[in-house]
């Protein structure tokens, strides 16, 4: 198990690259990437996590639907296309 200073320092990186990459014009802002996704996917998203992949940058979203069934969309951070999903995903109509 890590200390949790460590913890703490990892988590201020990680802030920190996301607000360089954001004001490169490297990602869109989280608030309109959640916009689309939440346009998209029936259920409330619960988590998002920024990752940079292969020089690509993700964000990744846990939603909990109706049903109670969690599911999981990954999302280009640079364009807001979907990736990828997992889990019984929900759409809206």
């Amino acid at each position: 198990m890590l200390p949790e200073h460590f913890a703490v320092a990892q988590d201020r990186r990680d802030h920190e690259r996301a607000r360089a990459a954001l004001e490169a014009g490297e990602i869109r802002p989280l608030s309109e990437i959640l916009k689309l996704v939440e346009a998209r996917f029936l259920g409330r998203v619960i988590e998002a996590d920024l990752d940079r992949d292969d020089d690509i940058w993700l964000y990744e979203f846990k939603i909990l639907p109706p049903n109670g069934r969690l599911f999981r969309v990954e999302v280009n951070a640079s364009t807001g296309a979907v990736l990828r999903t997992s889990g019984e995903v929900q759409y809206r109509r």
